[in-house]
């Protein structure tokens, strides 16, 4: 609690620092007679002491809330900036911890993938809702700015530097295109070092890249040249916003079922695979003829050979005896449950019992499938072919690609003292929220004033100091993450990354542009929308199609970012789009 209350100390002293207070020159012509001065003089030039409005300033300002300090000077603005900045990094650090407490107790889900994307991007839409509701149309006009600055700032930050970051510290090295867990022992090489991820990582880089949508839409009528459409350009483009953050939120819920079917069919392909690799070797090489069909009379001597009782059928034991007998070393499974769809694959009598008849053509029926899935080639000098080989491997690495079953799983193990961490959860989510309320406007308003005592534009001070505020803890949270050195945090890291750009591109928006509608204001963001757009569909489209990053992919992240900056700059003040 030290830097909670070391930070009050900093704000009671600036309170009473801060108040606008005028002074007299103590001054005068020096004389021999006059040893006291009453304070008045009429000097015109005073010959020292002439302060700069770095450190004080005669116009006025308006306190937030009517008793927060406030102040014009560059130092005194630049201060407020940082201690607000630091509460709405307390509040984003509140919600983290508050929402991973709800997630031990409830599970994902509702909460993982309702609440949690939610709360996380709470901040940045608070900081963008106060920027627009401030004062007159006017006003928000000119604040609204600080809103579309950190909206851009935070989708490029997280894409760029946090990116190339958990890239460096999460790097392992790189054997047969996949990086092994928890191994480096080549440093920085740039194409034998990186990271993978699963194939939900690649999904949701690609609902990223599609939720850049309403910023397409928005943008539009700028394009065409158009001022009459600009207003239901708008309106078109909040409703897609909200219709996919909906659906995000939606598929969010349900992704950790479709997860575990995912994988619950991955695995089934996998003894399938197995079980024919175990026959080809059982038979010699024989189990296809010469034209690469099923060998059928081989497939029946097979089937006598697994028949240990002799009795003319497979009963799901002596099933269950052949699978435990592959020794299925590299995947994990429940052998019961693989017999029972073993069984629902073979059994069309339903007697619970394979006979030899269903046997055959339940191998057939899979080596026709291997066929389709590992092509039908002959392997060199063996005159066999070695397409079920093939299939087997791609069953292993479609199961590498959708991750373990620890991501999917949603039981929740046994949490003591449930009802206090709920407690304990509840009550972080609260002061969170309540600090990101409070502080989100003067906030602002330290940003804006700042920008006017610097002449800089309080959009770039938006687009590189808040998104430092906001997003520290998770950037923070994911560079540690990623440090682990494992496939399957790599991919929560990037996945989290990628979920909280969505939630920006979605769900921010949402609340930008039903301020600019409600209130009447002007959309005149080109600069900043197609930095947004740039970012999000390379980053997005670069992750969606592959799954491991050598170390090289950094620089792409970390160039994107100083590419960004000077891109705005140019067009708004060289081009003047803005």
């Amino acid at each position: 609690m030290a830097p909670q209350r070391l930070l009050l100390l900093f704000i009671f002293l600036f309170y009473f620092s801060s108040f606008p207070s005028t002074a007299r020159f103590i001054t005068g012509p020096s004389s021999p007679t006059d040893l006291v001065s009453d304070g008045i003089s009429t000097v015109k030039n005073p010959p020292f002491l002439s302060l700069k409005p770095l450190f004080s300033a005669e116009e006025s300002c308006e306190q937030t809330y009517g008793f927060l300090p406030c102040t014009t000077t560059v130092l005194g603005n630049l201060f407020l900036i940082i201690v607000y900045g630091y509460l709405m990094f307390l509040a984003a650090t509140y919600l983290s911890n508050g929402s991973e407490l709800l997630l031990e107790i409830l599970g994902p889900g509702i909460v993982g993938g309702l609440f949690l994307p939610i709360l996380g991007a709470l901040p940045d839409a608070m900081l963008i809702l106060v920027s627009g509701l401030s004062g007159t149309a006017e006003t928000a006009q000119d604040q609204v700015s600080v809103g579309m600055g950190l909206l851009a700032g935070s989708t490029v930050m997280l894409l760029t530097v946090i990116w190339g970051s958990c890239v460096v510290v999460g790097r392992c090295d790189i054997r047969d295109s996949v990086a092994v867990d928890g191994t480096i022992t080549k440093g920085f090489h740039l194409t034998e070092t990186g990271v993978s991820t699963d194939i939900w990582t690649c999904y949701a880089a690609s609902i990223m890249a599609i939720s850049v949508i309403p910023f397409v839409i928005v943008q539009l009528p700028q394009v065409l040249n158009s001022t009459s459409g600009r207003h239901l350009a708008v309106l078109i483009a909040l409703i897609i916003s909200v219709s996919m953050l909906v659906s995000y939120c939606v598929y969010q819920v349900f992704q950790p079922w479709i997860q575990r079917r995912r994988l619950a069919f991955a695995k089934h392909k996998h003894v399938i695979s197995g079980i024919l690799r175990h026959l080809k070797k059982q038979a010699f090489g024989k189990l296809l003829t010469e034209d690469g069909e099923p060998n059928t009379e081989i497939i029946r001597k097979l089937f006598e050979t697994i028949d240990e009782n002799r009795d003319g059928h497979l009963s799901p034991s002596e099933l269950k005896a052949l699978i435990i007998g592959i020794r299925f070393e590299e995947i994990d499974f429940d052998k019961d449950d693989a017999v029972m769809k073993v069984m629902a694959d073979f059994d069309t009598s339903l007697d619970s019992y394979i006979q030899e008849e269903e046997f055959v053509k339940g191998i057939t029926k899979w080596i026709n499938e291997a066929k389709q899935t590992g092509g039908a080639y002959l392997e060199p000098n063996a005159g066999t072919f070695k397409f079920i080989d093939q299939f087997h491997q791609q069953t292993k690495r479609e199961h590498a690609l959708l991750g373990s079953e620890e991501q999917s799983d949603e039981v929740v193990e046994h949490v003591e003292n449930p009802r206090w961490i709920s407690f304990k959860a509840v009550l972080m989510l609260l002061v969170g929220t309540l600090i990101a309320a409070a502080f989100a406007d003067p906030l602002v308003d330290a940003v804006d004033n700042f920008s006017t005592a610097t002449s800089i534009p309080s959009f770039f001070i938006s687009f590189i100091a808040l998104p430092l505020a906001t997003n520290s803890s998770e950037a923070v949270s994911a560079i540690i993450f990623a440090t682990r050195k494992k496939q399957r945090t790599a991919s929560l890291t990037f996945s989290e990354l990628y979920g909280a750009v969505t939630m920006n591109n979605v769900l921010c928006l949402s609340v930008f542009l039903a301020l600019v509608y409600v209130r009447g204001l002007t959309w005149d963001f080109s600069s900043e929308v197609l930095v947004i757009l740039i970012v999000c569909i390379v980053m997005g489209a670069f992750a969606s199609f592959r799954t491991t990053f050598p170390l090289w992919t950094c620089s792409i992240a970390y160039i994107l970012y100083p590419f960004s900056l000077a891109l705005v700059y140019v067009l708004d003040y060289v081009f003047g789009w803005s």
